[in-house]
């Protein structure tokens, strides 16, 4: 009985830790997706494992009592299934580890007709041993000999083990993140179910390859409730922060209508729509007499059959339809967009309140007379992203979710270790050449973090290259209500930008124009002159409440830049020159009122903050010197006395002498 123990301890501990994962056992994988034939797979090398230890365990006991005749023929038998059983321990492993991998290279189909020549010959050496002493025999007094058979059959098994954990092992140094992780745990079962199996081959008597095995069970087991628990809280996190987007959530199974509910809008909360039932079909077909609009029920009964969501739902992963609800006594329009799971069980129900984008929209036709069409929009809560990316705030590591293929044939990375180092190494091949520094600049962890300090999420459009073509894109952040990780979402915005660029063509005057630079997007001479008599009228008035500042600033080594690099080049100087002072001075207006002379006027917070702004964008220029990259602005600054003065020239003539002042310091 003390050998047998260890494979008892083994068998329960097998049975209590897989207890889930056995209770879905199905004997084919065919016609499975990759990640369920893995794990059908797996259940299969659990039930062989389990199937072994029970031999061993009888083993164990009959042998204790092999002097007994009756019961050799039941010890003879216990011992042709241990081998028989060991060998479909090796056999489902490996089948596992191949559909695990999910690889059709090469190395994988020769590793699967390995284990299955190995299979067949350890099958063949069972059967020569019924008629010939190869593996195992017994002496007269029925104790166990162990045959060259059997170290043959052995050291087979071990040359297979020690091959698959190196090409584990290489696969996992060719991988990243969790990906890495879980390769590493299966090379390393592997290695120790071989390493016991040389154990096993010096003591026949001790059950060692049994200890290998439930080690190597114990190792998988762990790192896969790791990974499961961590993709859990991924989804969980970004699930929630998408969710804000939606009134309410159902999550239901397709044949029986269980469902629940989730709801982020206390006004939808109001209407005390049940948050779980036992039947989605029949409990909403009761309450759209309480809630839906009378014009539109027949409608919405129409869409809520069994028969009919199902039969969509063949056909497509998703659709949308609206009609209106009515919220406190009045109707108002949603949008209903339903996507099947990817466990084809269930599906998810999205609700959106869309009134006043309808509202919004109807006024709009009216005006212009046109007649629009609306289309059903069929799309799932994260379809409304190209891209998702979930980065942890404090590590940086981050895992990418790709919802569609705006991007060609570029290899984006499904996870990664450093989310921001990454960025800066795909930026030069993806973002446009004109908008790279400001993407890099926007995708800085801290100034994220300052950017999310005070606002829920904030975004940025620029454009990227695709297949030869220019496509514009909107970068949106936001962060999880525990401020543990970032949600980045790329979508295609080239449609939206479209639509601005032809009402901004129809709303922009010709008044409005000649007051903007064309080169910077910053108000030119025009407008500061403007600025000047209205702020000269105020001094002229007597206005002992004025309070304001000016800072001018003039961009060095422009000259060298268009004569050595060009003038695009110097264009863009100037424009990234424009673009510091806006990032310096947010709530002031910049003006360009020379080819690189600029003036910001300061009032407000700004003005009280001056002294700090200026060190600010001082420092930023001498990061920029010692970097050699970014503008470098010389300026100065100068505050209104209306003690003293009464010309704005006056303000403006003591800071350009202090800007002159600075741009000789900044060339010594």
């Amino acid at each position: 009985m003390t050998y047998s123990m260890i494979s008892i301890l083994a068998l329960i501990l097998n049975v209590i830790i897989n207890r889930g994962a056995l209770k879905h056992f199905s004997l084919s994988s065919k016609g499975q997706n990759p990640a369920r034939r893995a794990v059908i797979r797996y259940t299969h090398f659990l039930t062989a494992s389990n199937c072994y230890f029970i031999a061993d365990i009888i083993w164990g006991v009959l042998y204790e009592y092999h002097h007994i005749d009756s019961l050799f023929p039941f010890l003879y038998l216990d011992c042709i299934l241990y081998f028989l059983f060991m060998f479909l321990t090796m056999l489902t492993w490996i089948r596992y580890v191949v559909a695990f991998i999910n690889k059709t290279r090469k190395r994988s189909k020769i590793l699967l007709g390995a284990v299955w020549f190995m299979f067949t010959l350890g099958l063949i050496f069972l059967i020569i041993n019924l008629f010939f002493k190869f593996i195992f025999s017994f002496d007269g007094e029925h104790n166990y000999i162990p045959e060259p058979g059997r170290y043959i059959a052995f050291l087979l098994q071990i040359a297979l083990y020690l091959v698959t954990t190196v090409y584990m092992f290489y696969i996992a140094s060719k991988s990243i993140g969790g990906e890495r992780i879980r390769y590493t745990a299966v090379g390393f079962t592997c290695f120790a179910m071989g390493l016991f199996l040389v154990t096993q081959i010096f003591d026949p008597k001790y059950p060692a390859y049994a200890g290998g095995l439930i080690i190597g069970i114990c190792v998988i087991r762990s790192i896969v409730d790791e990974g499961e628990k961590k993709e859990k809280e991924i989804y969980d996190h970004i699930a929630t922060s998408l969710a804000e987007d939606y009134e309410a959530m159902y999550y239901i199974d397709m044949e029986t209508g269980q469902y629940m509910e989730f709801s982020t809008s206390e006004e939808y909360e109001s209407m005390n729509v049940p948050c779980v039932g036992k039947d989605f079909y029949a409990e909403t077909q009761s309450n759209l007499d309480t809630y839906v609009h009378p014009d539109d029920r027949e409608f919405a009964r129409s869409l809520y059959t069994k028969e009919k969501m199902l039969s969509i739902l063949k056909e497509k992963k998703s659709y949308s339809y609206k009609y209106r609800i009515m919220v406190g006594g009045s109707p108002r329009y949603f949008r209903f967009t339903v996507l099947r799971a990817h466990d084809d069980r269930h599906f998810v129900l999205y609700e959106k309140d869309i009134d006043e984008e309808v509202t919004a929209e109807t006024t709009r036709r009216e005006k212009q007379e046109k007649h629009i069409t609306f289309s059903k929009i069929a799309e799932s809560l994260a379809a409304n992203y190209d891209v998702i990316y979930y980065v942890d705030a404090k590590d940086s590591g981050y895992v990418s979710y790709e919802c569609h293929n705006i991007y060609g044939k570029l290899d984006m990375q499904q996870s990664g270790d450093d989310f921001f180092a990454d960025a800066e190494k795909d930026i030069p091949q993806i973002v446009h050449e004109s908008d790279r520094n400001l993407v890099s600049d926007f995708l800085d962890r801290d100034n994220m973090i300052s950017a999310l300090k005070d606002r829920k999420r904030k975004s940025i459009d620029y454009r990227i290259m695709a297949n030869d073509q220019t496509h514009h894109v909107r970068l949106i952040i936001r962060k999880t209500s525990d401020d543990s990780h970032f949600i980045i979402g790329v979508e295609n915005i080239d449609a939206e930008i479209r639509r601005e660029k032809e009402h901004l063509k129809a709303l922009n005057s010709e008044r409005e124009l000649a007051r903007r630079d064309d080169l910077t997007g910053v108000k030119n001479k025009t407008a500061y002159n403007e600025l000047v008599k209205s702020v000269q009228e105020n001094i002229d008035n007597k206005d002992v409440s004025l309070c304001f500042a000016m800072v001018v600033c003039d961009a060095n080594n422009l000259k060298r830049i268009n004569d050595t690099q060009g003038h695009v080049v110097g264009d863009e100087y100037i424009k990234k020159s424009a673009m510091l002072l806006c990032d310096v001075f947010a709530h002031s207006p910049v003006f360009r009122v020379g080819g690189d002379e600029f003036v910001v006027f300061l009032k407000g917070d700004d003005y009280s903050n001056r002294g700090e702004l200026m060190k600010n964008l001082r420092s930023k220029v001498i990061e920029n010197i010692h970097s050699g990259s970014g503008p470098v602005l010389a300026s100065g600054i100068s505050e209104y006395d209306h003690t003293s003065d009464s010309l704005v020239s006056e303000v403006f003539d003591r800071a350009d002498k202090e800007m002159y002042d600075d741009k000789q310091e900044l060339k010594e």
